[in-house]
């Protein structure tokens, strides 16, 4: 229980993994912090349901091992992250085609070694099929399928040509990138002067897959960011299902700072209402909450538009042959944007002798969602779904902020004095971003408080206009 006069230099009001890694910084400084959260767990969206031995993300965000966060907060130092194959898988034209390519190969002439290698891996096996038609996916728009005579990359120069832009993305700073014009994601791909073939075969369903936005009307900056950490580091998954990460900050942190199942209902400068134990006396507080509840307690602040996200979970006894690959489809043939064998890629997420294959459906999914699920990864996957049990269908209806343009990638943190907020809606709406607003956040108290130096050096350089 809390005791209504418990007083603490700060209040962090939300345990997701913005509020958990600014208090982590906080008290690493001396500051002392309580972390308040409504919820009987910690994590927020990152949540993972535990059934029948299976552990089943809610929402599945990818990870990437290039986000520098992912290093710098503490309290991550023994985070278990399992990568992805190299690259992802592209499903089109009925085959499987290996693409994407490792940041560190020694320019295009390395780029251009490393697709081709990549390109001639051994391929799991694919049933073929017959001539598709387009499939109408509500909130999404089908184009008839495209005739390709080769892989969805396009041909060996057209491959090279990708290698060679991803390597310079991944060297590129990010504060060239946020220096760039600005254009809903979709758009500034035409403009990069790659072939449609590779843009439409490749970069789209990549970009929506890790953006969790079909419609690419994302900021071409962001989509810019979410390349950047695909091309230098490896797609990845905490060990043991999201929940994971913010279950290890919350592990360590000093004992009695993270107090569960309680409701804040109003903040100020100095205090936060709470109530089961009403007020409690502080030096400044944080709102680390979603945008949506963030705005409940701080009035004015702007709720942006949300991604919808579900994923459907599959179990069977034989998994797919396409190892532990992130599978795209590049026809857009269906409502799956991205799908894997999970429990190849970490087993911990399913018991002995069982599969788990989680697949990710972007924008509003179809009526009868796992029936439509199921007939698309039958063509995905090239065997028969009908004997998978579903063992859980999540439907997040605000999963993930939007990040049109114009966006500004490094939203106040700082309100007043001695009022602050973080949040994936701050920043990116990645893990990134969530972890490094939280990071900003802290370093914003810090210097308020008088403590040490400023940590804000960490940020790139503010490149558009900021807004409340």
């Amino acid at each position: 229980m809390l005791e209504p006069a418990y007083q603490a230099d700060v209040v962090v009001v939300g345990a997701g993994v913005a509020g958990l890694s600014a208090a982590h910084r906080l008290t690493s400084a001396g500051v002392t912090t309580m972390v308040l959260e409504a919820a009987h767990g910690v994590g927020g969206r990152m949540a993972t349901e535990k059934v029948d031995g299976f552990r089943l993300d809610r929402i599945g965000q990818l990870l990437s091992t290039a986000y520098p966060e992912l290093r710098l907060t503490p309290g991550l130092g023994t985070l278990v992250l399992r990568p992805f194959a190299p690259g992802v898988l592209l499903h089109g034209d009925g085959r499987h085609h290996r693409a994407g390519v490792q940041a560190g190969t020694g320019g295009a002439r390395g780029a251009l070694h490393a697709v081709r290698a990549l390109a001639s891996a051994p391929r799991p096996p694919s049933a073929p099929r017959p001539p598709r038609r387009p499939v109408a996916v509500p909130g999404r728009q089908v184009s008839a399928p495209r005739s390709r005579s080769g892989a969805p990359l396009g041909t060996a120069v057209d491959q090279a040509r990708l290698g060679a832009a991803l390597t310079r993305l991944a060297g590129t700073p990010a504060e060239r990138l946020l220096a760039r014009p600005e254009l809903p994601a979709g758009e500034a791909l035409a403009a990069r002067g790659l072939p449609a073939r590779t843009i439409d075969g490749f970069l789209r369903p990549l970009l929506a897959a890790l953006l969790c936005d079909p419609d690419l009307t994302t900021s071409s900056r962001c989509a810019d960011l979410a390349l950047r950490a695909f091309a230098g580091g490896r797609l990845c998954l905490p060990e043991g299902g999201a929940e994971a990460l913010p279950e290890l900050l919350a592990s360590t942190l000093p004992p009695g700072t993270v107090h569960t199942g309680v409701r804040v209902t109003s903040v100020s400068t100095t205090s936060v209402t709470t109530a089961e134990h009403g007020e409690i006396r502080c030096r400044a507080v944080l709102v680390a909450t979603d945008a949506r509840a963030a705005a409940e307690l701080l009035p004015g602040l702007r709720v942006p538009e949300f991604h919808p996200v579900t994923v459907v979970h599959h179990t069977n006894d034989e998994p797919p042959a396409t190892g532990a690959s992130l599978l795209l489809d590049a026809d857009l043939g269906g409502p799956v944007a991205h799908t894997a064998v999970v429990s190849r890629v970490d087993p911990s997420r399913a018991p002995a002798g069982r599969a788990l294959v989680s697949s990710t459906v972007l924008g509003r999914p179809p009526g009868d969602v796992d029936t439509a699920v199921r007939m698309h990864l039958a063509r995905l996957y090239g065997v028969s779904t009908a004997r998978w049990e579903t063992l859980a269908v999540h439907h997040t209806a605000e999963a993930v902020p939007a990040m049109r343009p114009p966006h500004d990638l490094r939203r106040p943190v700082r309100l007043l004095a001695g009022l602050y907020v973080c949040g994936d809606h701050r920043d990116t709406s990645t893990v990134q971003g969530a972890l490094h607003s939280g990071h900003r956040a802290s370093a914003a108290i810090l210097a308020d408080l008088g403590v040490g130096r400023s940590m804000h050096v960490a940020d790139p350089l503010p490149t558009v206009p900021r807004a409340a």
